[in-house]
């Protein structure tokens, strides 16, 4: 028997997972819990992706991590564009099933905790949250302790002939990324003498951009729902999500722009 769209896709196992927790099924539910098995799926892509990164980093692949960045982009433009139909539900339609989450939350989501170690917005802290025996804490210890991807820009950034400073080197892989000045004019003196490392500077900044545009609407999406109430599972809600809005990736990037 040939093989078809719908067993390569495994179409009725996917269809299979969208399942109302009210009873009667409340009509915005489903489109709750699609956005949000969508940006797991989005997540998923979006790891394999800067997994690639890393490797073009690494072997000093120029235009395979410019034409990934640009790929990362646009799936990035697309969670926004998710948030404009999330915001199509009311307050009260979410209200209506908010009950039944108990103490799920998008604050538990393993993959994105995974995404931003893996962008090296590493916090250890973050761990609690997870019991030490679960999957999840084994997913998470592990990114926490890999190289994330401005470790591999360094080794990239070393092909083209920077000293990378010691105190960059020598920082515990657990700990976050922090902005340099050293690194700063050695990416100053590669933009304005590189134009093809100055295209994969910018894709790097468009990704940024895009990353915090995401957050924003994020936490306007949290703020315009539930308002200051806790989150979901114990969490602060909108005040903790705006611990991170406008959280630079790139540090080192944005710290040069008045001098370009």
């Amino acid at each position: 028997m040939s093989l078809t769209y719908r067993d390569y896709l495994m179409v009725d196992e996917l269809l299979s997972l969208q399942q109302s927790r009210s009873n009667p099924p409340e009509h915005d539910e489903q489109l709750f819990i699609i956005i949000h098995q969508t940006y797991e799926l989005w997540f998923k892509l979006l790891l394999h992706e800067f997994d690639k990164i890393n490797r073009d980093f690494s072997d000093n692949d120029l235009f395979g991590a410019i034409h990934t960045f640009k790929r990362a982009r646009t799936i990035m433009k697309t969670l926004v564009g998710q948030i404009d139909i999330l915001e199509t539900m009311t307050p009260m339609s979410f209200t209506s099933f908010r009950d039944r989450l108990d103490t799920a939350s998008g604050f538990q989501s393993v993959q994105f905790r995974e995404f931003e170690y893996l962008l090296g917005y590493k916090r250890p802290d973050m761990l609690a949250h997870h019991d030490k025996n679960s999957v999840a804490y084994a997913i998470l210890t592990k990114r926490l302790n890999t190289r994330s991807v401005m470790d591999h820009f360094y080794d990239f950034l070393q092909h083209q002939g920077v000293s990378i400073p010691k105190v960059i080197l020598e920082k515990p892989i657990t700990k976050p990324t922090t902005a340099n000045e050293d690194i700063q004019q050695a990416l100053h003196t590669l933009y304005t003498t590189k134009p093809d490392l100055a295209m994969l500077f910018e894709s790097m900044m468009d990704f940024d951009e895009g990353s915090q545009e995401w957050r924003y609407r994020h936490v306007k999406l949290v703020e315009r729902t539930i308002g200051n109430k806790h989150g979901t599972g114990g969490s602060l809600g909108v005040a903790f999500l705006k611990q991170s809005l406008f959280q630079p990736l790139f540090p080192d990037l944005w710290a040069i722009r008045h001098r370009l």
